[in-house]
């Protein structure tokens, strides 16, 4: 036996048979489908970075990977009006200051290639140290090289001394 339609689906129009009980029930929410109800129970929720709206699970958060990307903790992209710092420039401003300050050779067995030579800092930038020239040494690769990968401390004379 054949119904005659009596409600339309809230999501595609289409028009469907329900119960007269079904209806009441679900206070005259009719949906046609298992895909239509699905779409009916999702929520839109704007991107916590650039504002467009997702369809989502609830955890999702961005629209895109170069949202999440700028999401991410720890991240500092360039903000529209920001200086711009360029750390090979600020780096070789660096050796210039140094150069000019102590003369064109390495400060420890005084090697004079001024073009290879490196900026060492002697307390580390990443425990606390700055780029002040109390702070700075200019070292060929060979020096600084034993600093930090072999541990050996050179005195300011060019004599070593291993630690």
């Amino acid at each position: 036996m054949i119904r005659t339609p009596n409600c339309t689906c809230l999501v595609c129009g289409k028009v469907v048979y329900r119960r007269p009980r079904d209806l009441a029930r679900n206070n005259g929410n009719v949906y046609c489908s298992q895909e239509c109800y699905g779409k009916a129970c999702r929520r839109p929720v704007p991107c916590v970075v650039c504002g467009t709206e997702i369809l989502g699970s609830r955890h999702s958060k961005t629209c895109s990977r170069a949202c999440a990307n700028k999401h991410r903790a720890g991240m500092k992209y360039r903000q529209p009006g920001a200086l711009v710092k360029d750390k090979v420039k600020d780096s070789q401003a660096l050796k210039r200051r140094l150069i000019l300050a102590r003369g064109p050779q390495c400060q420890r067995c005084a090697y004079a290639n001024q073009d290879i030579l490196v900026v060492h800092h002697i307390v580390r930038r990443s425990d606390g140290g700055s780029n002040e020239l109390e702070n700075l040494e200019l070292l060929c690769p060979n020096c600084h090289a034993e600093i930090h990968f072999y541990g050996v401390e050179h005195s300011k004379r060019g004599t070593k001394n291993s630690s």
